[in-house]
C-alpha cells in the first residue's frame, strides 16, 4: 500500500511540542513495519529513514491551515506520490484533497484523522465552539468546514470513544452521515516513556507532581491556575509546570500570548517550579521520571491527550477533572469534580503507599493498547 501522510505542523519552532508530528514520528515507522509505503508531507521530516518525506510550508495561521490547504501543492503531491490511500490529518482539507485526487486522475481513498476537534459537547448534549477558532465569529465556519471534511473522507479515525461520540452528534446536526466509516483508533504510545511502575518508588509523604500540558487558555490554564493554588497550600505536593514551548516566535505570541502569560503567573506561586524540556525527548522523560503523579488539563471537552499518556507510561497515576476522554479513560478513583476533591487524592497518593502502587500500575497498563505496533494495526484495519 502507497500511503500519503499529510501533516500540518502547529508548532513547528519546537516540534516536541507538536502531538500531530509525534504521533506521526511514531506511527509511520510502525506502518513501514507493517509493509507500508508511507510518505509524509509535512513542514518536517517524521520516522525513520524507510519513511518519504515531501517538504510543505507550515501554515502562518491556524486559519490558514484550515482554509486554505493549497490545491496546486495537493494536485503536484498526488501526481508525484500516486497513492492508494491519503491521510488527511486536518479534516477540513479533505474537499480539496477529494478535488486534488480527481484532478489528479486518481481513485486513492481519504481517511481523515481527527486530531483537533473545533468543538465540544456538555453533559447537558449541547454543541460549544472551540474559542481558540473563533476569532471573529469563524468558529461556525470552522465546524461547518470541519463537517465539509467529514462528508468527503472514506473513512474517519477519532482517538477515542469520547471522541467518535461527539463527532456524531456533530455530523448529525450537520447532514453528514457517517455510519460504517468512523473507526476509533488511538494515537500510539512514545516508547521511550515507558517505565515498569516497580521502578516508581512511592513518595515518602510529600509527593511532586507534573503539569506537561500546553499553557494556551483554551486548554483551561487559569482553572489549573486555581487548582495549582489549593494543591500547594492544602496538599503535601510541588508542583512542576512545564514549559512546553520555550521562546516562541513574535508572530506566534502574536496570535495567541496565553501560554507566556499563564507561565508567568504560574512562575510567581510559591511551591510551583517552571521547568523546561529544551525540546529534548531525554530530559521530557527525566523531568517525568522525577514527578510521583501528572495531572490532566482542564480543556473543555478533552477527547484525547497525549500528554496524559505520557505520564501513564512511564507508571505515573494521573489525576484529573471528571470530563470528556477523561472520565472515559482515568480510574474513577483520580477522577475529581471539585478542587477540595483533588486535594484529597493528592494526599492519599502523597501519603498512602499502597494506593500508590496500585494506581502506578493501572496507569501503565492503561497504555499497553497504545503500543506503535498495535495502534499500526488497528490503523491499516480502519483504513482497508
Amino acid at each position: 500500500m502507497r500511503l500519503l501522510y499529510l501533516l500540518n505542523i502547529s508548532n513547528p519552532g519546537r516540534l516536541s511540542a507538536d502531538s500531530g508530528f509525534t504521533f506521526a514520528d511514531l506511527l509511520s515507522p510502525a506502518l513501514a513495519d507493517a509493509g507500508v509505503d508511507v510518505t509524509v508531507a509535512a513542514p518536517a521530516p517524521a520516522g525513520d529513514e524507510r519513511v518519504g518525506f515531501a517538504p510543505t510550508v507550515s501554515p502562518s495561521t491556524k486559519y490558514r491551515a484550515r482554509l486554505d490547504p493549497g490545491l496546486d501543492e495537493l494536485v503536484a503531491l498526488v501526481r508525484r506520490v500516486r497513492p492508494e490511500v491519503v491521510v488527511a490529518n486536518q479534516i477540513e482539507a479533505a474537499p480539496a484533497i477529494r478535488a486534488a485526487l480527481l484532478e489528479a486522475g486518481t481513485d486513492a481513498r481519504i481517511a481523515g484523522y481527527c486530531h483537533y476537534l473545533p468543538f465540544s459537547f456538555t453533559d447537558d448534549g449541547d454543541l460549544e465552539l472551540d474559542p481558540s477558532l473563533d476569532d471573529g465569529g469563524l468558529g461556525r465556519s470552522v465546524l461547518l468546514s470541519f463537517a465539509a471534511g467529514l462528508a468527503a473522507c472514506d473513512r474517519v479515525l477519532v482517538h477515542s470513544a469520547t471522541a467518535a461520540s461527539w463527532t456524531t452528534a456533530a455530523a448529525d446536526r450537520t447532514g453528514v452521515e457517517l455510519a460504517e466509516k468512523l473507526h476509533v483508533v488511538p494515537a500510539p504510545r512514545d516508547e521511550r516513556l515507558v517505565r515498569d511502575p516497580a521502578d516508581n518508588l512511592p513518595p515518602d509523604g510529600r509527593a511532586t507532581a507534573v503539569y506537561n500540558h500546553r499553557l494556551y487558555a483554551h486548554y483551561g490554564t487559569a482553572r489549573f491556575t486555581q487548582l495549582a493554588q489549593h494543591l500547594v497550600a492544602e496538599a503535601p505536593v510541588e508542583l512542576t509546570v512545564m514549559d512546553l514551548f520555550g521562546t516562541r516566535s513574535p508572530e506566534r505570541v502574536r496570535l495567541d500570548p496565553s501560554p507566556e502569560r499563564h507561565r508567568d503567573e504560574l512562575a510567581t506561586l510559591d511551591g510551583v517550579t517552571i521547568a523546561s524540556d529544551r525540546g529534548d525527548r531525554v530530559r521530557y522523560r527525566n523531568l517525568l521520571a522525577g514527578a510521583h503523579f501528572g495531572i490532566a488539563p482542564f480543556r473543555p471537552g478533552c477527547p484525547w491527550s497525549m500528554s496524559v499518556v505520557d505520564c501513564q507510561g512511564m507508571g505515573l497515576p494521573v489525576i484529573a477533572p471528571r470530563t470528556g476522554w477523561l472520565a472515559e479513560h482515568i480510574d474513577d478513583d483520580l477522577l475529581f469534580d471539585t478542587d477540595d476533591q483533588a486535594v484529597q487524592i493528592a494526599c492519599r497518593l502523597a501519603t498512602d503507599a499502597e494506593f500508590y502502587r496500585v494506581h502506578a500500575k493501572r496507569a501503565h497498563a492503561s497504555t499497553a493498547d497504545f503500543a506503535p505496533a498495535a495502534v499500526a494495526a488497528r490503523y491499516l484495519e480502519a483504513i482497508a
